[in-house]
């Protein structure tokens, strides 16, 4: 007879979302089980986020040796071997892996390596894997099986000649020679980054008029800027048709919109960084019926879906699709189901990508602004002028503030520059708190800090930025 045990939740996925909600379930007292499919962490943890951080360290740490000289360091002979490279984002993988079982086991989580099935309401089946067979009976369900990598049709993603993501972090002894990325938003530009670092001869192909199509114009337009400089070829606008694999290489055409001619392109290698798709395969029965939008689960603002008692958070409900929105949406759906108060669907949220020069943001584009009318300055500072990001020798960039030109309402923040992600924190507290930017403007930041640069911004919607 099947083995059947009782919970207060079961977790489907163990990504961002799933583990956060296991051990939040398992932090509030409850009986909490969590089944993912390959390793704790998800996706994310083992196949995207930290080990391409990991890889993107690497790719700074190699750059910065190159110009040692400027910073009166001798250094002779500076080499990579990309293997370790490669290596060492699996190691830096497995390593958070063991701490998230940790966790688990610290929270007293059962944790379950398995596909995982919502049968009926209330019953969760592992149906492949070592735990084929088990039933768990449960008055709560979190599904957080996130997303996938989505493919162009027709195009044989085969690990060698065509990857998406996550063929790209497989360990692999060199670089490709040269690479067509295709999609340049975050992921596509940190790839391109972290290639080119290496020496790979870098096409990235765009087809929204800009680069990071979800940031602001300005800092795509110097993201790009800066791509070129690198020695990157950067195409925006532009479609790609008649993809070609062959043996020793990957040929493309590239139509640019509004022009009668084509560009032909070959390449070692390609990657399709053309977005996400929901990874629903397997996880509902044919008996279990949800809302879905788009291939995603519709969820109101408890993070409940069409069906009582099955709840989802991450990626599986829709965009962003960011790691720590996922972290957030299952620590709110875990205090919703159990009757605790929490802080709703998200509104205010960082975005974050890690090439150099870095971005981040949040809030809304000047663009989304004009288009709304809205009453606005805006405030900029450039690191050039920052005495810490020149005595670092890391000048590129600039802080924009986008507020309220009467109550200086903070309306949208970007970020383009060193150490951007850590730095974009303090305007997301500032948006959640209803802080103005005078407020942020009179708040003293140290000296010689990057921050400085934040408080400098502010003060510049109202012309009173003493270093420009």
């Amino acid at each position: 007879m099947a083995e059947t045990m009782e919970y207060d939740l079961v977790v489907i996925g163990g990504g961002p979302a799933g583990y956060a909600g296991a051990i939040r379930a398992g932090q509030l007292g409850k009986k909490v089980a969590c089944i993912e499919l390959e390793r704790a962490g998800g996706t994310c943890l083992n196949w995207g986020c930290i080990p391409k951080k990991a890889l993107l360290k690497s790719a700074e740490y190699y750059r910065s040796l190159r110009k040692a000289d400027t910073f009166g360091i001798c250094v002779k002979e500076v080499g990579f071997d990309f293997g370790k490279v490669m290596d060492r984002s699996r190691t830096v993988a497995g390593q958070m892996a063991k701490g998230v079982e940790f966790l688990f086991r610290k929270n007293k989580v059962d944790y379950f390596v398995g596909r995982a099935q919502v049968t009926v309401p209330g019953m969760v089946e592992i149906t492949a894997g070592e735990h084929q067979g088990k039933f768990f009976k449960t008055k709560n369900v979190l599904l957080a099986t996130g997303c996938k990598p989505r493919r162009l049709p027709d195009v044989a993603v085969d690990g060698r000649r065509v990857l998406t993501s996550r063929e790209a972090l497989e360990p692999r002894p060199t670089p490709p020679k040269s690479i067509v990325i295709i999609g340049a938003g975050a992921i596509g530009v940190e790839f391109a980054y972290f290639y080119n670092a290496f020496g790979s001869k870098v096409t990235l192909v765009e087809m929204l008029p800009q680069v990071v199509p979800v940031e602001d114009e300005e800092v795509a337009r110097a993201l790009q800027r800066s791509f070129e400089k690198q020695g990157m070829t950067v195409h925006v606008g532009t479609k790609v048709e008649n993809v070609r694999v062959g043996k020793d290489k990957v040929e493309l055409t590239l139509v640019k919109a509004g022009e009668a001619n084509s560009t032909e392109v070959e390449a070692e290698a390609l990657l399709i960084a053309i977005g996400v798709a929901p990874n629903l395969e397997g996880a509902l029965s044919t008996k279990v019926k949800l809302e879905l939008e788009r291939g995603y689960v519709k969820v109101n603002d408890h993070y409940e879906s069409s069906v009582a008692g099955i709840y989802a958070a991450g990626d599986i409900i829709g965009p962003p699709w960011l790691a720590h929105v996922a972290t957030f949406e299952a620590v709110n759906a875990v205090a919703a189901m159990f009757g605790h108060a929490h802080a709703g669907r998200v509104k205010i949220f960082p975005g974050a990508t890690y090439c150099q020069p870095q971005i981040a943001s949040t809030g809304i584009t000047e663009k989304v602004a004009k288009e709304k009318g809205l009453n606005y300055k805006v405030g900029k500072f450039p690191f050039s002028a920052s005495g810490k990001a020149v005595a670092a020798g890391d000048t590129e960039g600039f802080v924009k503030v986008i507020s309220d030109a009467k109550t200086g309402e903070i309306y949208g923040v970007h970020i383009l520059g060193n150490e951007a992600p850590e730095l974009i924190a303090e305007y997301v507290l500032a948006m959640n708190t209803e802080a103005s930017v005078d407020e942020v403007h009179q708040s003293i930041h140290a000296h010689p800090t990057l921050s400085e640069a934040l408080m400098e911004a502010a003060a510049a919607t109202s012309g009173e930025a003493i270093h420009i």
